[in-house]
């Protein structure tokens, strides 16, 4: 059984499209996951399954929330490995002038490799942003809730689904998927 992160989009937001993560978590286990562990309320779900490809993962949970639950979400997946590798990429850490606090991950959702070549990016004082093998990574040091690179506009600019965790959620995501505690 391989190892996957899913990250569910738009699910408990702001008390909207409610579903309670031990519900969630029957989901997957009436999916035929085992070991499955969720992280906080927002639809971050560690688990063991069957099938080897986080697109075929992602694509059987949405169709499992939406067959149980009646909401119609986005789901990224990606292996454990797949999630190492983005904390062991994110080019923003280490800056000296970057407070880790303050860093996002977005992930895009979809087979395509979008590209921001030809976006000019609507940053605010101090942000940033860089893509890299369909994770963005941000730094929104006045706060995510201001920013304007957020999912709605990388949706629009980049015609991809994309769902956005602090930092420290990605972390302690990455540690659960190698078995540590969060």
């Amino acid at each position: 059984m391989a190892t996957f992160v899913t990250l569910v989009r738009g699910i408990n937001v702001a008390g909207a499209r409610p579903l309670r993560m031990e519900a969630l978590r029957g989901l997957y286990e009436g999916l035929g996951c085992r070991n499955v562990r969720s992280y906080l309320q927002s639809g971050n779900v560690v688990c063991e399954a069957g099938v080897r490809e986080p697109a075929a993962h992602a694509a059987a949970v949405q169709r499992a929330i939406l067959s149980e639950a009646g909401l119609e979400v986005s789901v990224a997946a990606l292996t454990a490995r797949a999630l190492t590798g983005v904390v062991a990429a994110n080019p923003l850490i280490g800056r000296r002038s970057v407070d880790p606090g303050f860093l996002h991950a977005t992930f895009l959702i979809g087979a395509r490799s979008p590209s921001l070549d030809g976006i000019r990016l609507p940053l605010g004082p101090g942000e940033d942003a860089v893509l890299l093998d369909g994770v963005l990574f941000l730094y929104c040091p006045n706060g995510y809730g201001g920013t304007r690179i957020n999912n709605a506009y990388f949706e629009r600019v980049l015609s991809v689904r994309a769902t956005t965790r602090n930092w420290r959620t990605v972390t302690a995501l990455e540690r659960m998927a190698r078995g540590e505690a969060a």
